[in-house]
């Protein structure tokens, strides 16, 4: 497959992402991980596959010389976050349609997807959490409902396009996984609190509560965990950092 690698846009610490016509090129890092990459594409094929979701299709994996690629239907719209910044005072009706888009995703069941709690079990062990911290959060994570909603695992509004018809899309599939919903909300706060959007996290957060029926506390009790499986996959630690040492959020 020929590929053309002219028009870049987006760059990460792992990865390039281009855009060639009305494909998506998502090309990696030599040397990196093959097992991540097979599995992000196993991962979107599944859920394209097991939903009526908007998503983009996946078209190929590749190499282009010693790098990977992901090749994908090319989204052609604006991000969701990017129309929030550009309309302050539509962040309400912004917010709205990002928590039914979540909902959304929620309400399917892809069974052959990985679980939540093995990924999260697996990146606690894998931190340098002191020990007695970690006990805990993995007690914590043993007695958490083993629920198999589809939980997107990045949802934030960076990975919605939104089309000129005003259609919906969700792309970047990596880190989906079947499992709770509290934990994939407890995500997408922190996401939100990340990029320094606090008031807007807590906005997010008493939304989610409110459209999805789940108790505020419940989804506070995952965001230690979640905080805990991240630090192995992030250089934003002394933030996580403050979310696990408050091992109950309130």
């Amino acid at each position: 497959m020929e590929l053309n690698l002219e028009n870049p846009i987006m760059e990460r610490k792992t990865k390039t992402v281009y855009r060639d016509n009305d494909k998506t090129i998502k090309l990696f890092v030599e040397n990196y991980s093959k097992g991540n990459i097979l599995n992000e594409a196993l991962n979107q094929a599944r859920v394209e596959e097991g939903t009526s979701l908007n998503i983009p299709k996946l078209v190929a994996v590749t190499k282009v010389g010693n790098r990977w690629a992901l090749v994908s239907e090319h989204i052609e719209g604006t991000p969701l976050d990017k129309l929030m910044a550009e309309h302050p005072e539509k962040e309400d009706e912004y917010l709205n349609r990002f928590v039914d888009i979540q909902l959304e995703i929620l309400s399917n069941n892809v069974p052959l997807l990985n679980r939540m709690k093995e990924k999260y079990r697996r990146k606690i062990n894998e931190t340098d959490i002191h020990d007695n911290i970690k006990y805990e959060l993995l007690q914590r994570l043993e007695g958490m409902k083993n629920h198999t909603k589809l939980c997107h695992g990045d949802f934030n509004p960076s990975n919605v396009i939104i089309k000129n018809d005003g259609t919906a899309y969700i792309i970047d599939w990596a880190h989906v996984t079947v499992g709770n919903a509290s934990a994939d909300s407890a995500r997408t706060f922190l996401l939100f609190s990340m990029d320094g959007k606090e008031n807007l996290a807590e906005k997010y957060l008493n939304l989610f509560s409110e459209k999805s029926g789940i108790e505020k506390s419940n989804i506070q009790r995952w965001v230690s965990i979640v905080a805990a499986a991240q630090l192995s996959s992030t250089e934003n630690k002394e933030l996580l950092n403050k979310w696990i040492d408050v091992v109950d959020y309130e």
